[in-house]
């Protein structure tokens, strides 16, 4: 079941991607002029993205070891990274919005936590609640986002984490059982899809305020 489950969620992802954003989509198929601080820019938010997928799949696999050390600081460090993706946002947007970003991404990793700690105890009442909190919090992210910058459209914003959502429960879920193969599969497309998060957003951000690249 759990296999389906993830040939699933690949096929979504990928129409999603496509589907959601033509433009982006385009976009990515070919090789643009970009300026080199456009360049840093989107270097710079691909690493954020992807140190948050890292952390996090560190905290749900030390803690499924049971290594309680470990977790602890994986889990420091995701707020540490929650912080620096919320940061990065300051020099267009303000310290009042990157506060909210961060609260938002604080929520988001609350609410992955809860589905990994009732997922590992076997409570599928309770899973059924942390993935509700999940989708409400992508909700919430993508309105917020899409309210900042016209070039990033609620559809697209929230497409693209809907799905990175469904990797992370995936990945949740593949751990829980010890299906680590498979789980690497999810943990390579997720980290594909940081960056197809990272990449909309740069793009975005160099749109809206060219005069700064």
């Amino acid at each position: 079941m759990l296999k389906n489950a993830f040939k699933s969620i690949l096929i979504v992802s990928a129409m999603v991607l496509m589907a959601a954003s033509p433009s982006l989509a385009k976009e990515d198929l070919k090789i643009t002029n970009e300026s080199p601080k456009a360049v840093e820019l989107r270097e710079a938010l691909r690493d954020l993205w992807i140190g948050h997928v890292f952390w996090v799949r560190n905290v749900v696999l030390t803690t499924k070891l049971g290594d309680r050390e470990a977790a602890k600081v994986a889990e420091e460090n995701v707020v540490k990274n929650a912080r620096a993706i919320a940061d990065a946002f300051i020099p267009f947007y303000g310290k009042d919005a990157a506060d909210k970003l961060f609260g938002l991404l604080a929520g988001h990793y609350g609410a992955v936590k809860e589905y990994m700690t009732v997922s590992y105890a076997g409570d599928n009442a309770r899973k059924e609640a942390a993935e509700v909190k999940i989708k409400k919090n992508v909700i919430e992210l993508s309105e917020f986002l899409s309210a900042a910058n016209p070039n990033w459209p609620y559809e697209t914003i929230v497409s693209l984490l809907f799905a990175h959502g469904g990797h992370h429960k995936q990945q949740i879920d593949f751990l829980n059982v010890k299906n680590y193969s498979t789980e690497a599969q999810v943990w390579n497309h997720m980290k594909n899809h940081m960056y197809s998060i990272a990449d909309a957003l740069g793009k975005g951000i160099v749109k809206q305020f060219p005069k700064k690249f």
